[in-house]
């Protein structure tokens, strides 16, 4: 991922079949004290086998996972800086700390027994002289598939799928509703203000994409479908938004970086924008697709365009 957008901009942040399990246990000396046996499991990561605790107590992320962790209400110690900044997760995360791949010495003070973090990140061989590293490669498992299989690696496997079929079969559910209300053949435009650049985003790059087509079933305007289709994602300028914009806009709109695009007349006479239909959500709580995000942009889904 790019660095400039994803946790979720190009760090979603914010993907297709499962890719691991888990072995059988034993025990395992995992501190190198030989007084200390901690049970250990092997899990099979998409690098290889990997010794893990059996139940991890003490867990750093380093990238987008950190909602996918406490979902299935496992111990976090630390996260990257894009989760520590998400509004939503402040209550959670509070008194968790701030890290990075680069700051070994504060990972190695808050003593982690699991580090996980995005195939891209740096210091890998020193990380895991620290702790169990695993790192997954964005894009590789489907949205869904990537809980189920966080949930082997902490082994909670059983509620991550239970979660997942539930999600599922509630989004369906919702969907259906959305596009008898609005009609089957309404398109939905997902756009995000990062720096000074427009962007607009395909099926699963996180801020409701996920949802909205795939799970809800709406339709993407074709010109989107077509400039998304490689990259995920496409940057463009607020001139041209208008032959991106579909009946409804979902506008992941930045805090901190300004929009007077809004002002202009040009996005002012796009028709979603004339007729009331742009859904604007706070990009900082929309980024991520871990299941915290994705029940937050569920419900929001459904209170914009049902009204409930």
């Amino acid at each position: 991922m790019k660095k400039a957008i994803m946790p979720f901009l190009l760090l979603l942040v914010l993907i297709l079949s499962a890719c691991g399990g888990s072995g059988g246990e034993k025990a395992s000396d995992a501190t190198g004290d030989k007084n200390t046996k901690k049970e250990t499991r092997t899990y099979q990561s998409e690098n290889g086998p990997v010794e893990v605790p059996a139940n991890p107590k003490r867990v750093v992320v380093l990238s987008t996972y950190a909602g996918n962790v406490m979902a299935l209400d496992v111990n976090l110690v630390g996260v990257d800086s894009w989760s520590k900044m998400n509004p939503r997760f402040q209550e959670e995360l509070k008194g968790v700390e701030e890290v990075s791949d680069q700051n070994l010495e504060k990972i190695i003070e808050l003593k982690p027994d699991l580090i996980i973090g995005l195939s891209n990140i740096k210091n890998v061989d020193k990380l895991k002289e620290i702790a169990p590293t695993v790192t997954y490669t964005y894009g590789k498992l489907d949205y869904l598939s990537q809980h189920i299989e966080i949930g082997k690696l902490l082994n909670k496997e059983e509620e991550a799928r239970a979660w997942v079929e539930d999600f599922k079969q509630r989004a369906k559910e919702a969907g259906e509703k959305i596009r008898a209300e609005i009609g089957e053949d309404a398109t939905v435009t997902v756009i995000e203000n990062f720096e000074k650049q427009l962007y607009v985003f395909g099926d699963n790059w996180g801020r409701g994409t996920e949802i909205l087509y795939q799970e809800m079933g709406l339709k993407m305007p074709e010109k989107v479908k077509k400039m998304t289709s490689e990259a995920g994602f496409y940057a463009i300028s607020p001139e041209v938004l208008p032959e991106y914009a579909g009946d409804y806009i979902v506008f992941s709109k930045n805090p901190d970086t300004e929009a007077s695009f809004q002002e202009t007349e040009t996005y002012k006479n796009i028709p979603a924008v004339k007729n009331g239909n742009v859904i604007e959500v706070n990009a900082k709580k929309f980024y991520f697709n871990d299941p915290l995000t994705l029940e937050y942009q569920l419900e929001t889904f459904k209170k914009a365009f049902l009204g409930k």
